[in-house]
């Protein structure tokens, strides 16, 4: 069988490449896309024309690199870690800045697996009638053209559950007609890390599109029994090194207990600060050591309240989650590389989707052979 050929937005640290590592499937990146939450000033829709009148693939993406060097001083982070796990499946060296500059006809009908997602923003102000153009401005709407342009055999869409509430339902509908209108079947559930052998409360909103007409039901993808609670993801358990998957591509951990750096626990007055449990008119009980983590945030860093349902006790004192337990509590093994600060380290976390649910949405997409021609 020839590699798989996929392409990414929003990839931040490469969830779905990591779980293709996991399951062993040979497979390689025709680009990946994330502008590292940097933020710039551009007319979209101008430089958009100008690129596609330029001549290649490398030429537009160096365009685009030096738009970005010349209007931000700051690094993208999300590319670093990227590059430093998935540099050898990169092909070209097709790493793009912005969705909303990357010109998808470059890779028509080349593209096996097209996976991101894209912030909800509000649709409430568009119609109904107006197919894909109902979104311009959005994120999304740049997600939809790449579908439009690239015309991929599967896609997979991923975002908040709550996308299918938002603004009454609108959100959902607009999303859903384009995908309708883009000559794709979809197939769309929210799924929960925790049924699918990671220990953490993180529904999702997946959606899969195949051009092939089939019986595939992501809601009937078998879950997968929890084996682990969250305190076996703590390096007390297994200490840094130990997490690894086995030939099957299952999280398995070594024997051999860890320590962790004294940093990571809360001093007397942070712990005092934490388990306030609110003020007066609002007051919620703090409650840490769950057996299954909250939904991991990209601000988990901060050493919040919000976040003290995810502080463990560790001989008669808490601390937070490192940012290490925090790439463990979403799949990604201690063999991943991370390049970058702590802070980042949490953010991309956060940021990412867990491993093993997409392994388990994979696994349904090859059973169905949606990606054979």
């Amino acid at each position: 069988m020839s590699k798989l050929k996929i392409a990414t937005v929003f990839s931040g640290i490469g969830a779905i490449e990591y779980a293709l590592r996991r399951m062993n499937v040979d497979y390689e990146v025709l680009f990946a896309c994330d502008n590292g939450e940097r933020e710039i000033d551009y007319d979209a829709t101008s430089e958009l024309e100008l690129i596609k009148n330029l001549n290649s693939v490398k030429e537009k993406r160096e365009y685009v690199d030096d738009l970005y060097s010349t209007n931000t001083r700051r690094t993208n982070f999300v590319e670093k870690t990227y590059r430093a796990n998935y540099q050898n499946e990169l092909i070209d060296d097709n790493y793009f800045q912005d969705i909303r500059l990357l010109d998808g006809t470059d890779f028509k009908n080349k593209v096996d697996l097209f996976v991101g997602g894209s912030p909800c923003q509000s649709f409430s102000t568009v119609g109904f009638q107006g197919g894909l153009e109902d979104a311009r401005g959005t994120l999304f709407y740049d997600y939809a053209r790449l579908v439009k342009e690239i015309q991929p055999k599967v896609f997979i869409y991923e975002n908040v559950r709550g996308m299918l509430n938002h603004d009454k339902g609108k959100t959902w509908e607009v999303i859903k007609n384009i995908f309708d209108g883009l000559g794709y079947n979809l197939s769309f559930e929210v799924l929960n890390a925790r049924d699918f052998g990671i220990p953490q409360n993180r529904r999702r909103l997946f959606v899969v599109g195949t051009k092939k007409d089939s019986t595939f039901d992501i809601s009937k993808i078998p879950q997968k029994e929890l084996l682990f609670s969250s305190q076996d993801f703590l390096i007390e358990k297994n200490k840094f090194g130990e997490m690894k998957y086995d030939k099957d591509g299952q999280i398995v951990f070594g024997q051999n207990d860890g320590e962790i750096e004294e940093k990571y626990f809360l001093s007397p007055k942070l712990l005092a600060y934490v388990t306030k449990g609110g003020t007066k008119t609002f007051y919620q009980k703090p409650v840490t050591d769950n057996r299954v983590a909250r939904t991991l945030l990209k601000s988990m860093g901060n050493r919040h309240r919000a976040g003290v349902d995810n502080y463990y006790t560790v001989d008669g004192k808490l601390r937070m989650l490192s940012e290490r337990e925090a790439l463990r509590l979403m799949g990604f093994c201690d063999e991943f590389i991370f390049p970058c600060s702590r802070c980042q380290g949490y953010k991309q976390a956060g940021n990412s989707i867990v491993v093993d649910v997409l392994m388990s949405i994979l696994e349904g997409i090859f059973k169905s052979r949606l990606m054979e021609d």
